[in-house]
């Protein structure tokens, strides 16, 4: 009978082992998927969040310093080359290009997608106005170059800046919105690791009682003793 008390003894044993041993290694593959959501968003706030932040900036830079340039050339008693003025304009419609595609290759929502395609279409149809607004100027038409660049060119303007103000609103939703992820991946870690020390605590004193029970079953007096208490119970 000793036998079957000591098969039982370890049979428990080694079913609490192997069913502390499985919540570990659920913990930490739910720990590594946590710790890959919280690195996943930091990136996504870095890669698609910070850094189209920051192309908004050069994009109403670029948008206002092509609106300048303009200005200067129809209003300013400096003269300004005819080929001067295309050239600067050229480069910051190359700058803008090269921006919006930049904007483009990052993760865009639906409603961003659809106000950057809108901002590209603004952007083309203002190029198109100051080209006809400079060669109005150039052909003697002063007075509708000026009408054209504050009337027409003004909305067009106006209406891009608007598009580009939606779109560093909608930055911020996401960004706070993929912080809360992070927050609440965060959380979960925590507590899986929390939850692992203490498994792995009770994991030590399972062993140390099996290692105690060892060292009386091993002993022939107390080994007798135990069994003649088994057999009374």
């Amino acid at each position: 009978m000793k036998w079957s008390f000591i098969i039982q003894q370890k049979l428990k044993a080694s079913l609490l082992l192997g069913g502390i041993m499985v919540a570990i290694i659920l913990g930490t593959v739910l720990s590594r998927n946590n710790i890959s959501g919280i690195d996943k968003s930091f990136s996504s706030i870095y890669k698609d969040r910070l850094i189209p932040a920051t192309t908004i900036i050069y994009l109403t830079e670029n948008l206002y310093n092509k609106r300048l340039s303009l200005e200067r050339y129809l209003f300013s008693e400096e003269h300004i080359e005819h080929g001067d003025i295309l050239l600067q304009l050229n480069q910051y419609n190359e700058n803008l290009d090269s921006l919006i595609k930049a904007f483009e290759k990052t993760y865009l929502v639906e409603e961003e997608a659809r106000i950057l395609s809108d901002f590209r279409g603004r952007v083309e149809a203002y190029i198109l106005l100051e080209k006809q607004i400079i060669d109005n100027q150039r052909s003697g038409n002063h007075v509708l170059a000026k009408e054209m660049f504050e009337g027409k060119g003004a909305i067009t303007f106006q209406n891009s800046l608007v598009l580009l103000n939606e779109l560093a609103k909608i930055q911020s939703e996401v960004g706070n919105k993929l912080m809360l992820e992070s927050k609440t991946d965060f959380a979960g870690f925590a507590m899986l690791s929390f939850l692992q020390i203490g498994l792995s605590v009770v994991l030590g004193l399972v062993i140390l009682v099996l290692i105690k029970n060892s060292r009386i079953i091993n002993n022939p007096d107390v080994l007798k003793t135990k069994g003649q208490n088994f057999h009374m119970n």
